[in-house]
This record gives structure tokens, sequence and C-alpha cells, in this order.
């Protein structure tokens, strides 16, 4: 996978994220980014995140979404997956599923 222009990353968020506004939270903060994707809840209990764009932006938002980032995120991040990192396929906007 290139280091530069667009990409699709696909990530596991686990700890206390449903039911607290971490989906909108996360909906947010690409946003801010210029990403595409989405984010929805499993049910396991973890939020399942999507993201496209350029790969410097991706990989902002998943250093936010780490348990050692942003004061005043939603919930509690105990840990997430290992990024699986993929060609875009065009996603339009970013919602919460």
């Amino acid at each position: 996978m290139s280091t530069e222009g667009p990409v699709r990353c696909t990530v596991f968020v686990r700890g206390r994220v449903q039911g607290v506004g971490f989906r909108w939270w996360t909906r947010a903060r690409a946003l801010e980014l210029g990403l595409a994707g989405w984010a929805r809840n499993t049910a396991d209990g973890r939020v399942e995140v999507v993201a496209e764009g350029e790969r410097a932006a991706v990989e902002r938002l998943l250093a936010r979404l780490g348990p050692d980032a942003v004061a005043g995120r939603p919930g509690e991040v105990a840990a997430t997956s290992a990024p699986l990192w993929a060609a875009p396929r065009g996603e339009p906007g970013f919602r919460e599923r």
C-alpha cells in the first residue's frame, strides 16, 4: 500500500464505545479531516470505523481513536485493532450506521 494518496482503512475500536456518542464524535473528526466512510456498532460491543481519504488524514484520525488519545472524547477506548489498509472504494461522505 502506498504511503501517499487516497487509501481506505478499517479499524475496530474496543471499550465503552457504544451508547456514548462515540460514532457521532468519530464522524465529526473524520469530516474535519476531509474523510469519507462510516462508523457502526458491532454486535460484540465494538465500533467498526472505515475511513477513506488521503493517507496522512486517515492516520490522524487513527491517532485520535487510540486509547491514549484525545481528552474529551466520549466513552473509553480500551484498544484499537491493527488497521487494515486497502484501495479506496469512493465512499460518499462520512456516516453513522
